[in-house]
């Protein structure tokens, strides 16, 4: 297993994104905040999960990056939604 420096720097700032996301809803109670940080947790487990060998062609990495990709954009068209 070869180390890819890009895959753990995107966890490393996913990771981050998580934190901040959670803090902000916390702090604000902004929902958007929230699911901003499941959609970037979601994408974390695949960066981790490739960091530890698993192939980015695998079902379950396209399935979580799908769902981070759905989560953001159900989160924003909620927010374009609202009155």
């Amino acid at each position: 297993m070869v180390f890819d420096v890009t895959t753990a720097i995107n966890l490393i700032f996913s990771v981050i994104i998580v934190i901040l996301g959670l803090w902000v809803f916390r702090i604000k109670k902004y929902l958007l905040a929230l699911y901003i940080a499941l959609a970037f947790a979601l994408f974390a487990i695949t960066h981790l999960a490739m960091l530890l060998g698993t192939a980015s062609t695998n079902i379950l990495i396209i399935t979580f990056r799908s769902l981070g990709y759905l989560v953001i954009i159900f989160a924003l068209l909620i927010e374009a939604l609202q009155k």
